[in-house]
């Protein structure tokens, strides 16, 4: 039986003018689950990547400490919901200044975004967002062979829904799920006659004991 590992980005610059940057906090935890991946001892048959480039950019600091040179496959299908876009429409705005607020936030925000459906006012729709999440799942399963092994670099609002979809609740995992995923943590996939199953989520042994104060979830 295959596995899948989806690792959530490592810290974004929150506040910064570029967002998507990795923060040199990012870029150590990065190192870490490549470190983390390594001591595992995994093959990975396929990687995949969002093409965001927090995404990115944990996807070659990981791999380089991993000393894998699988070619990584770049698929927007990965990339994280436009939390600008869903804030500016169902929160009036989330100024990226404080953290805790801004997260309060947005909570209301995704709230609302998953309870308009397919009539809400963003440019992307929950359930458009779930069907291309899942859907990036399906293709890499059907491109992994017999035991072989699968590696993605997607975001926390990703690993939310396709977690929250494998356990039969997409909108609920989405909202309680996403909101505690660390950056690097790493979710675990089980791929088998059976179809996928959800083994780990959340999983940070690189961010615990003398490593804990790298942990962030934003």
């Amino acid at each position: 039986m295959g596995a899948i590992y989806l690792i959530r980005h490592g810290q974004a610059s929150f506040g910064a003018a570029d967002y998507d940057a990795l923060s040199p906090l990012g870029f150590e935890q990065s190192t870490l689950v490549g470190a983390e991946l390594k001591r595992r001892g995994v093959e990975f048959a396929q990687v995949r990547s969002g093409t965001l480039a927090r995404q990115r950019d944990t996807a070659a600091t990981a791999l380089k400490v991993l000393g894998c040179d699988v070619p990584v496959v770049e698929d927007e299908r990965w990339n994280e919901y436009d939390h600008v876009d869903i804030a500016r429409h169902h929160a009036g705005g989330a100024p990226q200044e404080d953290s805790r607020e801004y997260q309060r936030l947005l909570d209301a925000a995704l709230t609302a975004w998953v309870g308009s459906g397919d009539s809400g006012p963003c440019t992307e729709s929950w359930p458009a967002f779930l069907d291309r999440c899942t859907a990036a799942l399906a293709e890499l399963v059907g491109s992994l062979g017999k035991g072989e092994n699968g590696l993605v670099f997607t975001s926390g609002g990703v690993l939310g829904a396709v977690a929250g979809s494998l356990l039969g609740t997409p909108g609920p995992g989405l909202l309680k799920l996403n909101r505690v995923t660390v950056n690097t943590g790493i979710t675990k996939l089980a791929s088998g006659r059976g179809g996928v199953t959800l083994l780990s989520f959340n999983e940070h042994p690189h961010l615990e004991g003398e490593t804990a104060r790298l942990l962030s979830y934003r």
